[in-house]
């Protein structure tokens, strides 16, 4: 009889973008290379990235450090409106701000947002089958990066507002079966130098 097996879920945010968000500036994609060559510490079986052109030149450039892992695009991997809350959900004192933040995204991302976060929780969460551990990246956006980070940490749903992931960051969960989630690394930059460190922040956060 087949069992489960823990997953060991690897989540990145794209390298630093052009300014016109194309494809991925020069500190990007050095962002990229050394997030690789921290990996190939790691028994990555698969990288899957969103569909966006700076998550797919991420993860390629990441590809590159390693031994022959496989990509796989992936459209819940991508960049969207992960929960749309209501207003009784959010804090009284936040809750004009935050809405009229959500109301500036396109009406599409807003409609096919939640769908798809559903879609990468079904996907990229939870113990898998088999008896064998299995490690996989995921090359995404910070959206994503915060809605599976608060239903590791059971979270109400809005809640991924307000979670800032670094550009080439890393975090780590682990799913065993039986137990809750574990996040075992949240928004680490400790492979990239200072001066690539401090480009994955907005300015008034760089230290």
């Amino acid at each position: 009889m087949t069992g489960t097996a823990t997953r060991y879920l690897y989540l990145t945010r794209h390298g630093e973008a052009s300014p016109d968000e194309s494809e991925l500036s020069e500190n990007g994609r050095r962002q990229a290379v050394l997030l690789g060559e921290r990996l190939r510490r790691s028994p990555l079986t698969a990288i899957h990235h969103g569909p966006l052109r700076r998550a797919a030149q991420t993860a390629q450039l990441i590809r590159d450090q390693l031994d022959d892992v496989p990509l796989h695009v992936s459209e819940p991997a991508g960049d969207y409106l992960p929960y749309l809350p209501q207003r009784h959900e959010l804090p009284p004192e936040s809750a004009d701000r935050m809405l009229a933040r959500l109301a500036e995204f396109p009406a599409e991302e807003r409609e096919q947002g939640p769908g798809l976060a559903r879609e990468a929780l079904a996907r990229f969460t939870g113990p898998v089958d088999g008896d064998q551990p299995r490690h996989e990246l995921v090359v995404t956006h910070n959206f994503l990066t915060g809605w599976l980070l608060r239903a590791a940490l059971d979270a109400p749903e809005w809640r991924w507002m307000g979670l800032y992931h670094a550009n080439a960051a890393l975090t780590v969960i682990e799913y065993t079966p039986g137990r809750p989630a574990s996040v075992l690394l949240y928004n680490d930059t400790g492979h990239l130098p200072t001066e690539l460190r401090s480009a994955c922040f907005p300015p008034d956060l760089r230290i």
